[in-house]
């Protein structure tokens, strides 16, 4: 999934840039996104809270980022609406966040998959 998102983001930078224009101008799917995301991390959480010095805690820290990232939609939007904004801005936030979802994703399929 990581692997897919960075290269969709490098190749679709401009609809990406429409869709998170989108998002945070709708308080419902901020509020869905945060319910989706919330569900999401609490069971990554629950199934794989291993802190331990290799590649595993890498899915640990991504459960509790989406798991906090969830609670924030919820509770603060108006976070999102701003960090959302402000990544607008910045056209290099795109390449930034592809280029880390590919790392991200290229290690977690060479271990899961190869190692």
């Amino acid at each position: 999934m990581f692997v897919v998102l960075g290269v969709a983001l490098l190749s679709k930078r401009q609809m990406f840039q429409t869709i998170l224009q989108g998002f945070i101008g709708s308080a419902t799917l901020l509020y869905l996104a945060g319910f989706f995301g919330l569900l999401a991390g609490i069971a990554l959480v629950l199934t794989h809270n291993i802190w331990v010095a290799d590649w595993r805690v890498i899915i640990t820290l991504i459960g509790w980022v989406t798991l906090v990232r969830a609670l924030i939609s919820i509770f603060q939007p108006q976070w999102i609406v701003a960090a959302g904004t402000a990544v607008l801005k910045q056209h290099g936030v795109f390449v930034g966040a592809a280029v880390l979802n590919l790392i991200i994703g290229l290690i977690l399929s060479y271990f899961g998959y190869a190692a």
